[in-house]
């Protein structure tokens, strides 16, 4: 399993318009490119020097396949779609493999 780990941080002045668009819009479309299995948004608990709010959204997928399908036929469309934030918010982007998973 791999995890692609998109971290963002948004400016205050338009991060509840962001915030509703992510959970309501942005996410919801990753999800339906049946590409990823699950999604996973978290707000980073740090303060940064820089301002604004930081939020990890993982997306689970398969295999390191499928995200490439992913980068190669929705990437470019879905995040076109954030360019009404444009200027307002910083991401990287880090793909991660699952090597162990516990639970109780």
């Amino acid at each position: 399993m791999y995890i692609y780990n998109v971290t963002i941080n948004i400016e205050e002045t338009v991060h509840g318009e962001w915030l509703n668009w992510m959970k309501n819009e942005h996410i919801p479309e990753m999800l339906s490119t049946g590409k990823f299995s699950k999604a996973l948004m978290t707000k980073v608990l740090v303060e940064e020097e820089m301002g604004g709010i930081t939020y990890s959204i993982q997306y689970t997928t398969k295999n390191k396949e499928t995200l490439q399908k992913y980068y190669d036929e929705d990437a470019e469309s879905l995040r076109s779609k954030s360019k009404r934030f444009e200027g307002k918010f910083v991401a990287f982007r880090t793909e991660l493999e699952i090597v162990s998973e516990q639970h109780d």
